[in-house]
């Protein structure tokens, strides 16, 4: 079992998962999750031969959790990273693993902050270069003035999604992960029109091995102890990263990298946009390895954590 300990990266205080020795790799997770998402993969990053640290995002579960929604810009997340790559490896550059919210985090904290980062794996999430325009506006562009229903513009209005997520953590977490695995049947769940909230229209859950009564005890708890406002925040952001982001416009990430992504997974393919996710990140990390696994929907390394973890070491080791 990890050792959990809470390190202060200077501006916000982190619960981290930490177990093994050697060079660090910060993992990095989603929305809704939890450092506990990386389970599969602490021990086995571990008994490689690194030090592996599964962190608790800033609003989540044992770290710290402002309330104002500028807390939770790109720009001091990243620096949370910065600061916690400080604290537990004050020699040497550290190794990033992100996957959903926690892949744009990775991305751009290894494109910013190279020095501290020696190199970055994201899953799920594929990396597409730094913006040149809001993401806000992209999805009221292709969603929202169509009418049609996208979640992200459900979260912007602080409270809303607040509400329905903590009427019911465990029905939340459980409904939206079951939503976009690997082992939903095929549907257009999020066909919707827009004044549609989140969970409606989404199919009844199955039992799935990935995702047992234990796992939902745990993120049940989680969320009922910190609620939502924090992690939502983070979409909340899109304009801050926008303005922020583009002091590197032009720039690549030029470290060893890493994607991994799922044939049923929507982010992966960015709801539609691209056919080739692979060659997407390499445009913009030249020195990336890429993986599809088939079948796998968006929970990545909680679906499939012996491939992607026969996938993560043998970088790792490589690096």
């Amino acid at each position: 079992m990890p050792e959990m300990r809470t390190i202060d990266t200077g501006e916000a205080a982190l619960r981290c998962a930490v177990e093994g020795e050697g060079p660090l790799v910060i993992m990095v997770h989603g929305f809704p999750e939890s450092w506990y998402s990386w389970r599969h993969q602490i021990g086995p990053v571990a008994d490689a031969g690194f030090t592996a640290c599964a962190i608790d995002v800033r609003g989540y579960g044992g770290s710290d959790k402002p309330q104002p929604v500028e807390a939770y810009a790109m720009e001091r997340i990243v620096g949370d990273l910065i600061g916690l790559r400080k604290a537990m490896s004050p020699d040497a550059p550290a190794v990033l693993v992100g996957h959903d919210w926690g892949a744009p985090i990775v991305w751009n904290s290894a494109l910013t902050h190279p020095e501290h980062f020696r190199a970055v794996a994201g899953m799920s999430v594929p990396f597409s270069g730094v913006p040149q325009r809001p993401f806000t506006e992209v999805f009221r562009e292709h969603f929202t003035s169509q009418g049609r229903f996208f979640y992200q513009e459900y979260f912007q209005e602080p409270g809303v999604a607040e509400a329905e997520a903590e009427a019911d953590p465990r029905d939340f977490v459980q409904r939206m992960m079951y939503s976009i695995s690997g082992d939903v049947p095929p549907g257009d769940y999020w066909d919707k029109p827009r004044g549609a909230t989140f969970l409606e229209g989404l199919p009844d859950p199955e039992p799935v091995a990935w995702l047992t009564e234990d796992d939902l005890d745990f993120y049940e708890a989680e969320f009922t102890a910190s609620g939502f406002r924090g992690p939502l925040n983070r979409y909340r952001n899109h304009e801050a990263d926008y303005e922020w982001l583009q002091n590197w416009a032009g720039k690549r990430i030029e470290q060893p990298a890493l994607f991994i992504g799922g044939t049923r997974d929507p982010a992966t393919f960015l709801f539609g946009a691209i056919e080739d996710p692979v060659a997407l990140v390499k445009m913009f990390a030249p020195r990336a390895e890429g993986h599809i696994l088939d079948g796998v929907g968006h929970w990545t390394q909680q679906e499939r954590p012996d491939e992607v973890n026969a996938v993560l070491i043998d970088w790792l080791k490589w690096l």
